[in-house]
């Protein structure tokens, strides 16, 4: 388990677990900006997180309770740095180029 906790500044927590790299379980979502089969953009309280990887799809999402869970392969998490917008490469992004 990752879990990137409380930072000093806030009260904003969020816990991601990956098991066996075929399922990512994610709390502290707020929205899922954009997904396809191989990249989702989630707005988490931590800021803006790409998931990248294969077929990937979501099993689980309540964005009441802030959950999201997503299988497929997983080939890298990262979170975009402060300030910079994300890039809308999702489905809608695609088709709005």
């Amino acid at each position: 388990m990752i879990e990137t906790g409380k930072n000093n500044n806030s009260n904003k927590v969020q816990d991601i677990r990956l098991h066996s790299r075929k399922l990512l379980e994610i709390s502290g979502v707020n929205n899922v900006e954009s997904f396809d089969n191989e990249e989702f953009l989630l707005q988490t309280e931590l800021g803006h997180l790409t998931i990248r990887g294969s077929n990937l799809h979501i099993k689980n999402l309540n964005l009441e309770q802030g959950f999201v869970s997503i299988e497929g392969t997983v080939n890298s998490l990262s979170y975009l740095n402060p300030g910079s917008q994300p890039k809308n490469k999702g489905l809608l992004g695609k088709l709005l180029r």
